[in-house]
Parts: structure tokens; C-alpha cells; sequence
């Protein structure tokens, strides 16, 4: 017979709560504070303006660096597509040849057999999709006049032309193809950044995007000031010099022989230097007047740039043709220390050698930037002096 006692729950008692409404209360209590305790954080996991900031300059920068992959690739599929269109141009003229050298076989064999003068196996040589292989084997060449033999000849060597040109237009084609690939991916991955840093300013409140723009102003003001000192200490090193220089041309009006030698370094010198600086005055009057056009990653101008093709346009107006890449760019020219850079130098930014610009003097550059913002002029230390890679002159 079943027993007729009350279910007594079992399990871990809670010390102290003896009746199960207070212990249920009590079980509900814990649950809400754990709720709350779990809540807490998601509160205040947004992202500081500070963290939002360095997201998105980190994302920028790596944007970069994909748009250089995106302008290698770009040039080299550019590349690869003019040597397909070659190959495949030589294939179609090879083949024409082809076949009139197969028509002129076929001209003798048609004749021959009009005639009734051909062997059966002269015939079979002509019209034989490789007569060469035909030939080797039968022994027919004493049966063929001078022109025949030459038209076999000339049929073999182009069959084995064409065919070698056509597997090289085939291999061709496969690497443009993996190219193409590669650029599809270089492409998705700038935009994939720039859509991830987009998204991130977009989630700023006014409030926030206010306090933004201030940071980057102090940042932009700090920059200045290190370009200022940067002036300063090129104009107390070329007084230095000056006066040096000075100093040395005096002593050398005493002195006869070595005063003519060292005159003679010193106009060297100075030619090489004239040269420069009428090249880089070039550079500098077109990059002045792209300031104020959008970056645009990939863009060689002349509506809008990329770090890279501003660089590139800016000494192409002043004859001199530079890499479409900055890892390319850096390797042109003669690399100088920071303190002796000129107006007309490259300054390159970030280990991965990402970014560039044009100095124009004064501790200042031109550049396109970033994504979003445009031509202008402004402090080589506006990341800091630690970003800065190299500087190179070009010419």
C-alpha cells in the first residue's frame, strides 16, 4: 500500500532558512544579484573614445598597407595582362602561318595526284597532320623537289612554334587568373577595414565625437611643435655650416693650391645640390596643387590619391618616375637621417613601410592621408616621431 507522508525536498539546506517560502525568496534574490553582477560589465564594455580611436587608426593603417598590396597586385595583373594579349597576338599570327604553310602542302599533294606524278606515300607525307615524324619513318625526301622540302620545313617549324607560343599563353593565363584572384582579395580586404572603421564612428554619440576631435587636436598640436623644433634645429645646423663654409673660404684665400681643390668640391657639390632642389621645386608646386582632393585608396589622380600615387604624380612632374608602391619607393634613391632631410624628400611611416609624403620643409609634409580625408599639408610627426620608417631622396 503506498505511503501517504509529504515529499520533503533533499538537496543542500541554505544555513539559517528554515521554511521553503523564505528560502525560495532567498533563491530568487541570489538569482537577481547574479543577473545584475553578469549585467554590470556590458554596460560598460563600450569601447573608450581613447580605445575607439586607437581602433580605428589601427584600422586605417592596416587599410593602408592592404592598398599597397592592392597596387602591387593591380600592377602586376596590369603586366601580366599585356604579355597574355602578346602571346596570345603571336599565337594568332603563328597559326595563320601555320595554316598557309598546311595550304601550300596541300597545293603540291592536290597537284601531284591531278597529275598521277605523286607515290602514295609522297601524298600522305604532305597531308600528314606532322610530316616531320611522317618523313623519319618512310625516306620520302629524295621523292620531294627544293620547294616541296622547304614547304615541309617551314610547316614543321611553325607547327613547333605555335605550339611552344600557345603553352605559354596557357601558363599565361593561368597566372593572370591567380593574379585576378589576388586582387579580388586585396580589394575585399580594404574594404572590409574601412567598413569595420566606418562602422565604429558611426556608434559615436555628438558627444563623443566632439571629445574625438579634440584628442586629435592635441595630437595635431604636439606634432606641430616637434615640426617647430625640428625647423629650428635644421636653421641653427645650416647657420653652422654656413658659417663654417665661410670660415674655410676665408682660410683658403691665404693658401693657393688647396684653396683651388677645395673650390672645386664645393661647386660640385653645390651643382648636385642645385639640381636637386630645381627638381624637388617641380615635385612641391604640383603636390601644392592637389592639395584639398580626396584619398582614395588605389587612385593615381589626377581627381584623387592614394599616399603612394600622390608621391609618384608629384615627382613624375618633375621627370622623375617613381614605383607605384611605397615598398617599392623606398628602395629608390639615397636613404638620409631625419636631420638632414629636404624639402623634396620621402618620409615613409610604420614598419610595413605603409605610408608616405612629400616634405616640403619645416618639419611639414603633403600626403593623402587616409580614407575619408583629404590632400594636405601637414607635421611628418602627426603619429609620432616612433612611426617614422625612413626618409629617402629620390633624385
Amino acid at each position: 500500500m503506498a505511503s501517504h507522508r509529504k515529499w520533503s525536498p533533499t538537496g543542500t539546506r541554505i544555513a539559517g532558512i528554515r521554511t521553503p517560502a523564505l528560502a525560495t525568496a532567498a533563491l530568487t534574490s541570489v538569482a537577481l544579484l547574479s543577473q545584475t553582477a553578469n549585467a554590470a560589465p556590458s554596460a560598460d564594455s563600450k569601447p573608450s573614445i581613447e580605445e575607439v580611436e586607437k581602433k580605428v587608426d589601427d584600422l586605417y593603417h592596416q587599410a593602408e598597407a592592404a592598398t599597397e598590396t592592392y597596387n602591387a597586385t593591380r600592377e602586376k595583373t596590369a603586366q601580366q595582362r599585356k604579355r597574355v594579349d602578346s602571346l596570345l597576338d603571336d599565337v594568332a599570327q603563328r597559326t595563320e602561318k601555320l595554316n598557309t604553310a598546311r595550304e601550300e602542302l596541300g597545293s603540291f599533294a592536290a597537284a601531284q595526284y591531278r597529275t598521277g606524278a605523286a607515290a602514295p606515300d609522297t601524298a600522305s607525307l604532305l597531308l600528314a597532320d606532322n610530316p616531320q615524324d611522317y618523313f623519319d619513318q618512310t625516306q620520302l625526301m629524295n621523292r620531294l623537289t627544293t620547294r616541296q622540302k622547304a614547304a615541309v620545313d617551314d610547316y614543321v617549324t611553325e607547327q613547333a612554334a605555335t605550339t611552344k607560343k600557345r603553352a605559354e599563353a596557357s601558363k599565361s593565363l593561368q597566372t593572370l587568373t591567380t593574379t585576378q584572384s589576388a586582387l579580388r582579395t586585396s580589394k575585399a580586404d580594404v574594404q572590409r577595414k574601412l567598413a569595420e572603421a566606418r562602422s565604429l564612428l558611426s556608434k559615436l554619440t555628438a558627444e563623443e565625437k566632439a571629445r574625438l576631435a579634440a584628442i586629435e587636436k592635441k595630437k595635431q598640436e604636439a606634432a606641430d611643435r616637434k615640426a617647430a623644433e625640428l625647423a629650428q634645429q635644421q636653421a641653427a645646423a645650416e647657420k653652422k655650416a654656413q658659417e663654417a663654409a665661410a670660415q674655410q673660404q676665408t682660410a683658403s684665400g691665404t693658401s693657393g693650391t688647396s684653396g683651388t681643390t677645395g673650390s672645386a668640391g664645393t661647386s660640385g657639390s653645390s651643382a648636385t645640390d642645385s639640381s636637386y632642389t630645381a627638381k624637388a621645386d617641380k615635385a612641391l608646386a604640383f603636390a601644392r596643387t592637389q592639395v584639398g582632393k580626396p584619398y582614395v585608396w588605389g587612385a593615381t589622380g589626377p581627381g584623387s590619391y592614394d599616399c603612394s600615387g600622390l608621391t609618384q604624380a608629384a615627382w613624375k612632374a618633375a621627370g622623375v618616375d617613381l614605383p607605384r608602391t611605397t615598398w617599392d619607393q623606398v628602395n629608390v634613391g639615397t636613404t638620409v637621417p631625419l636631420s638632414d632631410i629636404k624639402p623634396g624628400d620621402l618620409v615613409f611611416f610604420y614598419d610595413d613601410i605603409s605610408h608616405v609624403g612629400l616634405y616640403v620643409g619645416n618639419g611639414m609634409m603633403i600626403h593623402a592621408p587616409k580614407p575619408g580625408a583629404y590632400v594636405r599639408e601637414e607635421s611628418i610627426f602627426y603619429g609620432g616621431e616612433s612611426i617614422i620608417h625612413s626618409v629617402v631622396r629620390p633624385a
